[in-house]
């Protein structure tokens, strides 16, 4: 098989020492580590003298990710940074160091494995100048290109300052996957920290796609290749509340420009629903050319199985394809 993997993530085996002039500030604390873990696999990521997260060695092996590969079905994995990697948060002295340590572990996977592996890049975005540079660099270096954080300290994709960025990404053909990151209203969060990964995030990428659309990135910028985690969150069900008033009220007409939903089905999402009538409905809603394969691997959560789920809707054999493999090498901007 040749299914295309488009969301997993990596981590580096070890970080640079800090050597910044934010030691005690906030830069420095949040510069991250590597320190054992609970055995010769495991690894935890401090950040702020604290456990951000335990990783197995999956995240930076890449014999050990090939046989995770095999396993689950999968013949080539996109590699992105692991979202707090991106470090938006970072002053800009600190982030470009950070960002490009991270974008050579990946460009290290991938020349281990090429056939195995492409890439897709972090950039310093709360500077968007530094990250269209980094931008040039990655494409420049076989990059596929970047994985961006669904907000940039609070700000929306589909804020103005970054459309300069979005702009040369066109222009270049970077392929862009946005990762839920950081998600407002956490407080309203009922229970345990992990629940923000299965509540917060699917709202925050709805957030995220809908202000791309209502701050005319997309009619901007037709030809950008956008793939959003997690089967785009919660925006399947926004999306006709939207249309209604796309329809409904001139103002809201003339910022989104053409229809939300013919939006919506120019862009791409992955299939990490866990559920196939979930799954079944991003088809119907979105249209099965615009669905990738998608798992969230390594890290706790990631789908064991993620053909499984293609395989119970029991779809023609032409469309298993494309949900396999066609899409995410369109997205990619391979000729298939």
């Amino acid at each position: 098989m040749n299914a295309i993997d488009i969301h997993t993530h990596i981590v580096p085996a070890e970080f640079p020492a800090y050597a910044g002039k934010h030691v005690t500030e906030f830069g420095g604390k949040q510069w991250p580590q590597m320190c054992a873990g609970r055995d010769c696999h495991h690894k935890n990521v401090m950040i702020d003298g604290k456990n951000f997260r335990t990783v197995t060695d999956e995240c930076w092996d890449v014999e050990r990710r090939q046989e995770a590969m095999t396993r689950m079905g999968i013949a080539r994995q996109v590699l992105s940074p692991m979202p707090e990697l991106l470090s938006y948060w970072l002053p800009l002295e600190d982030a470009v160091p950070l960002t490009r340590h991270v974008n050579d572990t990946i460009a290290a996977m991938v020349a281990r494995a090429p056939d195995k592996f492409a890439g897709l890049g972090g950039v310093p975005l709360q500077d968007p100048d530094a990250a269209t540079r980094e931008l040039e660099r990655l494409m420049a270096d076989g990059f596929k290109g970047v994985e961006l954080g669904s907000n940039i300290n609070g700000a929306a994709l589909g804020d103005p300052k970054f459309e300069g960025f979005f702009a040369r990404a066109e222009e270049l053909g970077a392929a862009v996957f946005v990762h839920a990151l950081h998600p407002s209203g956490k407080e309203r969060i009922v229970g345990p920290p992990g629940l923000m990964a299965f509540i917060g995030f699917p709202l925050e990428t709805a957030y995220c796609i809908a202000s791309l659309m209502t701050g005319g990135t997309l009619t901007r910028h037709p030809r950008l290749r956008l793939a959003f985690s997690h089967g785009g969150g919660a925006f399947a069900s926004i999306l006709p509340r939207l249309t209604h008033g796309w329809k409904s009220r001139p103002e809201v007409t003339e910022r989104i420009g053409i229809s939300p939903r013919e939006h919506a089905k120019n862009l791409y999402y992955d299939t990490l629903t866990y559920d196939p009538h979930t799954l079944g409905h991003l088809i119907e809603t979105f249209g099965v050319r615009q669905l990738c394969l998608g798992t969230d691997f390594p890290f706790d959560i990631y789908d064991r199985d993620p053909r499984g789920n293609v395989a119970a809707l029991k779809l023609s054999d032409g469309d298993v394809k494309l949900l396999h493999h066609d899409n995410a090498a369109r997205f990619l901007g391979e000729t298939i």
